[in-house]
């Protein structure tokens, strides 16, 4: 279409290797101690040119080095992947390069020749800033070595960002606020703050059917988000999707591709990508992927067409996890539906009417009130 701009992409790069045993990788197939790093980053590469064939003429907003330990790749595969793809891909005048790591000192060690790759923003997983929580949580790094990594990172990258989890076992109101004000006196533009979730098939699953561990009731965690909106937002980092703030301007753009839907191009081992309405996914073990990329020149182990019905409800839920709303007549459009057959309208309006949701038009927010029970308010609108 004349004057039509095709929307930027974002490129997510999973690394899934740790070099040695490491309690942050769950998945112990994927521990390596040697990595041939000349063939890794060949693969990677190739992965990556199939995946530009298929996206030509595509402006490049973000890359997003996540999965394993991406900290330990080699910084040499780290500048040879955001070469190729600036390559492939013009990057916006503003592109954002993230690297998620761990804040160990042997990561943080290695900071300043990642940042010399051309890395600019680093998302690090602190997770507490209590060392028997962190005990409990299964991390190998205690608060001071936390603290230091962080402030590494705040010298090298121009962005830096790190997470926590909250509404642990046996944590009040009084302690998370502390811990948080804490977190917030370190200056980050960024923060991502979730509450604790009970995942099937972990081990806080099992405890938790055990009665060993009980998560905060419905009062207290609605309490403890209720703070942390509060405090976060007096700080000038308001929350911008549920469990994300940030300084306006600050907001992680790699994430905002997700939630606003758009497309993005997933390489590496086990890597999930959005391409033009399919869902791509990549062979998760690494030997299987680097060896469909010598024999097809990509890495895909499925690439499925998303059905009208599947594209809507993807957009519906990730969009609505973000305080800027969703727009319903694109969601609808992606489902060639019309705005009433995508969103029950009468439930729209009773949620409006009570003060869980925002609507303007055709344009539908969640309020602060409506953001703790999102999952219930999706339930409620959603077709």
């Amino acid at each position: 279409m004349s004057g039509h701009h095709p929307d930027p992409i974002a490129l997510y790069v999973h690394w899934p290797f740790c070099v040695s045993k490491c309690p942050y990788c769950d998945f112990n197939s994927h521990v390596r101690e040697q990595v041939d790093q000349a063939a890794w980053a060949a693969a990677l590469l190739a992965d990556m040119a199939h995946e530009a064939a298929l996206l030509p003429g595509r402006r490049l907003a973000s890359i997003f080095f996540g999965g394993g330990t991406p900290s330990l790749m080699p910084p040499a595969t780290v500048a040879a992947v955001i070469e190729a793809a600036c390559r492939y891909w013009p990057p916006i005048d503003d592109i954002e390069i993230t690297l998620e790591a761990n804040p160990s000192s042997v990561e943080a060690a290695r900071f300043a020749d990642i940042a010399a790759a051309g890395v600019n923003r680093v998302s690090l997983g602190v997770q507490a800033l209590d060392d028997s929580a962190l005990a409990f949580l299964g991390r190998a790094h205690g608060v001071d070595e936390a603290l230091a990594a962080l402030d590494v990172a705040q010298r090298h990258f121009a962005r830096a960002s790190f997470d926590l989890i909250y509404a642990r076992p046996g944590q009040s109101l009084a302690a998370w606020e502390a811990e948080l004000a804490r977190a917030l006196s370190f200056g980050t533009e960024h923060l991502s703050l979730y509450q604790l979730t009970i995942e099937p098939g972990t081990r806080f699953a099992t405890l938790a059917a055990k009665g060993e561990l009980t998560l905060p009731d419905v009062d207290l965690a609605a309490d403890l988000f209720e703070a942390t909106q509060g405090m976060t937002r007096t700080a000038g980092l308001p929350l911008y999707e549920v469990s994300n703030h940030a300084r306006p301007g600050a907001e992680s753009r790699h994430n905002l591709t997700y939630w606003r839907y758009r497309d993005y191009a997933g390489i590496g081992p086990g890597a999930h990508g959005r391409r033009g309405g399919m869902a791509t996914s990549r062979r998760k073990k690494p030997e299987n992927w680097i060896a469909a990329v010598g024999r097809n020149g990509h890495g895909i182990e499925r690439e499925d067409r998303l059905t009208p019905d599947e594209r809507v409800t993807e957009a519906l839920v990730m969009g609505l996890r973000m305080a800027e709303g969703i727009d319903l007549s694109r969601i609808a459009g992606l489902g060639e539906r019309t705005v009433g057959e995508v969103v029950r309208l009468d439930a729209v309006a009773r949620l409006a009417a009570s003060g869980l949701v925002r609507v303007i038009g055709d344009h539908m927010a969640l309020t602060a009130a409506g953001m703790p029970v999102l999952d219930a308010v999706l339930r409620e609108v959603a077709v």
